[in-house]
């Protein structure tokens, strides 16, 4: 069984002192990839910094909607040019996108729609942050025609949302919070959804699995949201794990195994 952690903060500072022990006990129960989002520019080199040196961690480039005020129309730019010069080892744009709970989604809304078209133009698969914004993602991505790759990163909403990105061509991050029975309308959406549009994921060192404390979310415990995809779906597990595991490598644009 190989798993796929498709939206880990590995580069924060909770894992500095053991990344490698983290990495080694993932490994240990499946993990063979691990993707790291970029939030914030001042934050961009370290990203890079911690995917460079481990095996099968990848990491996104992008602007947080909590980061939006720290940055300028010009880092837009550097982005572009990051993006462009950057090694097989980054696999996408993001993190980006809206959050209803913290801050202004007039400020945030440009950024957004900059960086979706960004994604566009270097034909990069795109990183959603999406806090009770769904509708907004939804309609912004339809607006700008977006037909490439996204994901929509630590869903919690309701089926009818979800099936609309969906129809977009969006993959659905399943994470922590479906391993909590009161999320029922999470549970309810990612039960009904096809399985060939879901990607497992940690959020770590957030969104952690029910049992785990908050703030100590680690890749490790991505088989546990993985056990508790099984069981939502009734599925087989040898056979959810290969769906899964095709649907990130078509995401990240890595070889999709036969």
């Amino acid at each position: 069984m190989e798993l796929t952690d498709a939206h880990c903060h590995l580069d924060f500072p909770e894992f500095a002192d053991y990344r490698e022990r983290v990495l080694a006990v993932a490994a240990a129960a499946g993990v063979s990839r691990i993707v790291i989002p970029g939030v914030r520019r001042q934050h961009w080199d370290r990203v890079v910094r911690v995917a460079s040196g481990m095996s099968g961690v990848y990491y996104c480039l992008g602007i947080h909607p909590w980061y939006v005020g720290e940055h300028e129309e010009g880092d837009l730019a550097v982005l572009e040019r990051r993006l462009s010069g950057a090694d097989r080892q980054c696999v996408g744009l993001g993190e980006c996108g809206l959050d209803r709970l913290r801050g202004e989604l007039a400020d945030q809304i440009p950024w957004f729609e900059a960086q979706v078209e960004l994604a566009a133009r270097l034909m990069r698969p795109l990183v959603i942050h999406s806090v009770r914004t769904h509708d907004e993602i939804h309609r912004i991505l339809r607006a700008q025609a977006f037909a490439g790759r996204a994901l929509i990163h630590g869903f919690s909403g309701s089926y009818e949302q979800a099936r609309q990105l969906v129809d977009l061509g969006c993959y659905i991050g399943v994470g922590g919070v479906i391993t909590h029975g009161r999320a029922k309308k999470t549970r309810d959406a990612i039960a009904r959804l096809p399985v060939d549009a879901l990607v497992l994921e940690t959020d770590a060192p957030d969104m952690a699995p029910e049992g785990v404390a908050k703030g100590c979310n680690s890749p490790e415990y991505l088989p546990m949201i993985f056990d508790a995809l099984v069981s939502l779906k009734a599925a087989k597990r040898e056979e959810l794990a290969s769906q899964l595991l095709r649907n990130s490598c078509q995401l990240y644009d890595w070889p999709v195994p036969v």
